[in-house]
């Protein structure tokens, strides 16, 4: 009895500290922040060529 709970103990704590998909949720976690990011700015950047377009069209309209 006394050796199943020693390989129990044993066995749960190699569980616990094995580190193989820590590297893989790190690079999950880099690439869903570099997403967001590039998302966000692709926002801003939409909304300034928007206005940008809208002035030129109001320039144009104005000294047509």
């Amino acid at each position: 009895m006394n050796d199943l709970m020693i390989k129990m103990y044993v066995s749960a704590k190699m569980l616990i500290e094995r580190e193989e998909g820590q590297d893989l949720v790190e690079y999950a976690l880099v690439v869903a922040l570099i997403a967001f990011g590039a998302i966000t700015g692709m926002g801003f950047l939409a909304k300034g060529l928007n206005n940008a377009f809208s002035n030129i069209a109001v320039t144009l309209s104005a000294n047509i």
